[in-house]
Order: C-alpha cells, then sequence, then structure tokens
C-alpha cells in the first residue's frame, strides 16, 4: 500500500494505493482552514476507514511542486515523518506531471498544459505533449492574450490556475475547469518510482518552490 498526500494547493488531500489503483481519497478544498489542522486526521481516517494498519504501507508520496510554499512543508513534513517511523521509502511526485497524466487519461488532445495558481496573472506551468515528453521546463508565467495566441491548436489547459483565463482564452485552446491537484492523481507516478525503486533521500528531500518565499499577512488561510 502507497499513502499518497498532495497539499501543494487549497485542496488537503490524502489516497491510498493498491499498486496503482486508487482504493480511496480524503480530501478538502476550503480556503477557511490550514492543512496542519486536518493533514494528520485525514491520514488517520484514510487507514482507519479501510482497516489498514500505518505497518502495512510499503511507502509514502508526496507532492512535490511547485505550489504554496505552506503547504509542500507540510506536506513533505508529515511524509517524512511517517517514513522515519515506519522505515518505508520516500517518493516525490511532480504536481504538475500528475495533473498531466490525469487530463491524458480523460481526453485526447495533442497539447497539455497544467497550471497550478502563484496569485494574480501568474501561473506555475509545463507543457507536454501526448507521449508524456516535457515540452517546456516548470516555469512561472504571466499568462496574457498573446501566450494563448501563441499555442498550438489542439492544446488543452486546466489546473487551478487555468480557471481564472476563461475569460481570454480563445477558440483553438480548450480549457477545462474544476481540475486542481489531489492525491487520487499520484498513485500510478509513484507506483512506476516504487518497482524502479526511485526514491528521495527522506533527510535531505526538499520540495520543488520554484520561487523564494515571501512573507505576508494571512487572511482565511495561512497558505501563501
Amino acid at each position: 500500500m502507497i499513502l499518497c498526500i498532495e497539499t501543494s494547493a487549497l485542496n488537503c488531500s490524502v489516497a491510498l494505493f493498491d499498486g496503482a489503483r486508487l482504493v480511496d481519497v480524503i480530501e478538502s478544498k476550503d480556503a477557511s482552514y490550514t492543512h496542519s489542522e486536518k493533514l494528520h486526521v485525514f491520514i488517520q481516517d484514510i487507514l482507519s476507514k479501510n482497516d489498514i494498519s500505518s505497518n502495512q504501507l510499503t511507502a509514502v508520496a508526496v507532492s512535490s511542486g511547485p505550489g504554496s510554499y505552506t503547504g509542500l512543508r507540510i506536506g513533505v513534513s508529515a511524509a517524512k515523518g511517517l517514513c522515519y517511523a515506519l522505515n518505508v521509502p520516500f517518493i516525490s511526485v511532480s504536481t504538475l506531471e500528475a495533473l498531466f497524466v490525469r487530463q491524458k487519461n480523460a481526453s485526447s488532445h495533442t497539447f497539455f498544459l497544467p497550471m497550478i495558481d502563484a496569485r494574480r496573472r501568474e501561473v506555475y506551468m509545463q507543457k507536454f505533449d501526448r507521449s508524456g515528453a516535457a515540452l517546456s521546463p516548470v516555469e512561472a508565467v504571466v499568462l496574457d492574450e498573446v501566450f494563448f495566441e501563441k499555442c498550438e491548436s489542439n492544446s488543452v489547459i486546466f489546473g487551478d490556475g487555468a480557471d481564472k483565463f476563461k475569460d481570454i482564452v480563445p477558440p483553438h485552446v480548450v480549457l477545462i475547469e474544476g481540475v486542481f491537484p489531489s492525491a487520487s492523481m499520484l498513485g500510478e507516478l509513484a507506483y512506476e518510482k516504487f518497482i524502479q525503486n526511485k526514491f528521495e533521500d527522506t533527510a535531505y528531500y526538499e520540495p520543488f518552490y520554484l520561487k523564494d518565499f515571501v512573507a505576508g499577512t494571512p487572511k482565511k488561510s495561512v497558505l501563501d
């Protein structure tokens, strides 16, 4: 059993996988609380609900970012603690790659642009073709009409960073709304890494922040 943790955005999410098969997921997308209050409760609940002992876990996987600085630290810290306590491998999964795999399995487009909200008109994004080849690095991009006009036909954008641009998306680009990072998307990639023994160094691993942390005054949530 692989426990997957996703805290890179507003969605606090945990999932159990038997190999690459999703067993269960518990998640809540709500900006009025912090992930630190919910994550460990969700982990306990999903194990109890499925009558799984923590000792039955064979690995813990975590969404590695980019995304919220605070959210990523909460998820990675929880995953490290479990891996230390249970002496199981620590696996990291790219948040954007997990979004891509989810959408590739759900649609037949040629080019995929998963996007994570980076505030204002900026997103974290990466471009993939249908084969899974990354056509761009992970980058922070300010989106405007010029960006979308340059997108190839049969491109699809999705993720919690894409929804806010629906007013400027041209006809040759498809926008799929309501897609956000979830632990239920991590299993396929996590299992591939597990069988290939592609594990992280639990002691020294750091999530992929992409941008430096900038302290601010929280409003409804402490997530940046």
